[in-house]
């Protein structure tokens, strides 16, 4: 018997019982398209956090105090400006949440204070108006550049060029619009009112700086920009175990992807191999019908040997059986996964279905139904003809 009659014979098998079929594929079809739907989560996951910390400012570099020990000022940003050449700009950074009154309408806000070089670090323009000059920071002027969402909430359609606004019981004349930017990271980025850094000191009683934001000049100059100003902290505030207890902590923003892609990598495993769980369980749910089958079938497969059929035939036969249930499943756990993958995109949960996931899933289907298949198969081509005969 060739393959194509093994074919022709199993399927006819199939159809044959075609609930009990069907019930016996639902286990791969469900397994299949869990691990689909849940790599093709983990995968969306990945990328749109990924996308967020891109989103953070291009070749980004942060500098920021660890516990009590590490103190920031103006000064430092100055210093690593002329110390560390791979750094394209630096900027402080120092964030509180206030209330800010326009009118008689009241927001609650981020106050951000930072100093000029803001857009290239952060990678975020001016759409109206203008953003802080040096002149605002010597001075300490009260000027203010508002967020897109701070800019709706509170004037509405209204121009906020040259407003008058309160915060904290200070005025400030509003200069500047940023451009909408959006969320990432657990953070707003419209959300928030950009202030000269030292009127935000005097207003928040400081003089240190909460971080300094650097960028690097490329990509590839980043981790040694990392390596030159993790040196000069580690100088500047010296401790017994270095780089664990380190006063100033000093990450890039590739280091944080890194980190972030190696989690979500694990995570992403971790759903796919718990998906891939009930894909075991649906070949052990095919191997148990399949021994049925083999047992309903025992006088068909005595009287088929009789007339010359082979052992081969009968293996052949009954594994073609098992494939066939089992990619069958897979395939249209195939198309239901990527239907779930789909669904999960349109009601704002991140998913992305890849390629890789699809065949890894249809192929780990295929594989299920060859090993489960093996030993029925093996059970009916060892069957003796005489007395699979006499079976009743």
């Amino acid at each position: 018997m060739n393959i194509f009659e093994s074919v022709r014979v199993a399927w006819g098998g199939l159809v044959g019982n075609k609930l009990r079929s069907a019930l016996t594929m639902l286990g791969v079809i469900i397994g299949v398209a869990a691990v689909i739907a849940l790599v093709s989560i983990g995968q969306g996951a990945r990328a749109m956090v990924t996308e967020q910390i891109q989103g953070l400012g291009s070749n980004l570099i942060m500098v920021t105090p660890r516990g009590g020990a590490g103190r920031l000022y103006l000064q430092d940003v100055a210093d690593l400006t002329s110390r560390v050449p791979e750094l394209a700009a630096a900027i402080p950074d120092l964030t509180r949440q206030f209330t800010v009154k326009w009118g008689t309408s009241d927001y609650s806000t981020t106050i951000e204070g930072t100093a000029p070089g803001y857009e290239q670090v952060r990678n975020q323009n001016v759409a109206e108006g203008r953003f802080l000059i040096q002149s605002d920071i010597d001075q300490r002027r009260h000027v203010a550049v508002v967020g897109y969402k701070v800019y709706t909430d509170l004037f509405g359609e209204r121009d906020p060029i040259g407003e008058q606004i309160l915060i904290n019981g200070s005025s400030f004349t509003v200069v500047g619009l940023m451009e909408e930017k959006g969320q990432g990271l657990g953070m707003n980025y419209d959300d928030r009112v950009i202030i000269p850094i030292s009127t935000a000191q005097r207003m928040m009683g400081t003089n240190r700086i909460a971080t300094i934001l650097a960028q690097a000049k490329s990509s590839d100059q980043a981790a040694p920009a990392v390596a030159r100003i993790t040196a000069i902290y580690e100088k500047k505030f010296p401790t017994q175990n270095p780089p664990n207890d380190d006063a100033i902590m000093v990450q890039s923003q590739d280091q944080i992807l890194s980190t972030v892609n190696t989690a979500t990598q694990t995570m992403t495993l971790m759903l796919g191999g718990i998906a891939g769980v009930s894909l075991i369980v649906g070949g052990i749910g095919i191997m148990n019908i399949m021994l049925v089958s083999v047992t309903e079938r025992t006088r068909e497969i005595g009287i088929r040997k009789a007339i010359g059929a082979k052992r081969r035939d009968i293996l052949a036969q009954f594994l073609v059986e098992s494939m066939i249930l089992s990619l069958t499943g897979g395939l249209i756990g195939v198309l239901m996964g990527v239907g779930l993958g789909r669904l999960g995109s349109l009601i704002n949960i991140p998913s992305t279905v890849s390629m890789a996931s699809i065949i890894t899933a249809f192929v780990f289907s295929a594989a299920v139904g060859l090993f489960f298949g093996i030993y029925p198969a093996m059970t009916a081509a060892v069957l003796d003809p005489i007395e699979a005969l006499r079976y009743e």
